[in-house]
């Protein structure tokens, strides 16, 4: 669906993904979806809420996940 997103778990990101790029996959999705690059100023909240929602939830997934055979790393 959002070939510009990239894979932020190891081994494809050999570091740990940063706040920016989680924010950054967020607003690709984002757009994606709803069909605007930047939305007009009475979709601007819905948009942002949207962003911020989608990058929370990426932010848990990653913490979660356990990559070939590695624990999961604590949220903290």
């Amino acid at each position: 669906m959002c070939r510009s997103i990239k894979t932020l778990r190891p081994p494809v990101l050999p570091e740990e993904a940063t706040e920016e790029d989680i924010r950054a996959a967020a607003l690709q999705y984002v757009r994606k979806v709803s069909g605007f690059r930047a939305p007009a100023a009475h979709n601007r909240e819905v948009f942002d809420l949207a962003v911020d929602a989608i990058a929370e939830a990426t932010a848990e997934l990653l913490a979660g996940l356990e990559v070939r055979g590695r624990a999961a790393r604590t949220a903290g």
